[in-house]
């Protein structure tokens, strides 16, 4: 939950009985990181987690010391992801806190159990972010889990209400892992805007980009994303520093905060008047429309009967 996983929405969502998790590596230093940490418990007394993404990087961060920072803050549930995990999860595991390892193959988590994490997060084709290289949906992924794997496991990828959760169940999940989805709550700190444009979207509105150095992701289809993933299909160098000003990151903050949008001829629509807090209750979803569009989105997170989990969201390239 890049610029999204703050503790403000992680403590709402433990508050609503579900599980929270605070990204890591949105906090540029392991000692802001316990600061936010100290802030969450101030916001909520119920258990939350904390997210460690291993990706390859320009500029990898210090793992090893994030980790310490979690442990040394007495969180009890760490959720990793990525390359190269077995440090981290070791470093974990030995200072007796719950790892959480997210897998988009059968082949990595069967792995990950062998590292001696305790549960994992089967993460399908469908989800925003890090897709992986196989390009397996749940439906067929978590099937296989159910017959392979000798741990507990939730479903991640496309999930957003309780009849996603109930086909989870159904397929032998113990959960569901959910983040776009909670991007449009009063508690997440996403512009206006970005969150319109959320609700707005289809599901033909994704792209894949960066498969070419096998580092597929799933991105937002804005303006930027097309240009980056022109430049990936027609380069003739296959050089990653072509792509790397348009993927670096660096302006989603910017984005997420003051809701621009390079889509040519983009109109930002006003505020739906009947958009709720968070903790407030549902209406009938079929009512409250803008622009055609549902809108069972910007609620407060009071009472998660059909949401366990939260962790993955839309990325926005620009």
């Amino acid at each position: 939950m890049m610029h999204v996983g703050t503790a403000d929405l992680a403590s709402a969502v433990s508050n609503a009985g579900g599980l929270g998790i605070i990204t890591a590596l949105i906090f540029p230093t392991p000692a802001a990181l316990r600061d936010e940490i100290r802030r969450c418990r101030t916001l909520t007394p119920n258990p939350f987690a904390v997210n460690i993404t291993l990706l390859p990087a320009m500029v990898p961060p210090d793992y090893g010391a994030y980790a310490q920072a979690v442990i040394d803050e007495g969180v009890r549930i760490v959720e990793t992801a990525g390359n190269s995990p077995g440090p981290v999860i070791a470093q974990l595991k030995k200072a007796g806190v719950t790892v959480l390892h997210k897998c988009t193959t059968i082949r990595h988590a069967e792995s990950a159990v062998k590292l001696g994490v305790d549960f994992l997060s089967i993460d399908g084709f469908e989800c925003a972010g890090h897709v992986g290289e196989s390009d397996i949906t749940n439906f067929i992924l978590l099937s296989r889990a159910r017959q392979q794997l000798k741990v507990p496991f939730i479903a991640s990828g496309g999930f957003a209400d309780g009849w996603g959760l109930a086909a989870a169940l159904v397929l032998g999940a113990c959960g569901i892992n959910m983040g776009t989805r909670f991007m449009c709550t009063v508690e997440a700190p996403v512009h206006q805007r970005i969150k319109e444009e959320i609700v707005k979207a289809q599901e033909t509105d994704t792209t894949l980009l960066l498969r070419r150095w096998r580092n597929t992701s799933r991105l937002y289809k804005n303006k930027v994303a097309l240009e980056a993933l022109k430049i990936e299909q027609e380069s003739t160098t296959g050089e990653f520093s072509e792509i790397a000003p348009l993927v670096s990151g660096k302006r989603g903050k910017e984005v997420f905060v003051n809701g621009l949008d390079h889509r040519p001829g983009h109109r930002p629509h006003p505020r739906h008047p009947h958009m709720r807090r968070a903790g407030q209750p549902h209406r009938a979803r079929g009512r409250e429309c803008h622009q055609g569009a549902p809108l069972p989105h910007q609620v407060r997170l009071q009472a998660l009967d059909d949401i366990y989990y939260t962790e993955p969201c839309m990325h926005v390239c620009v």
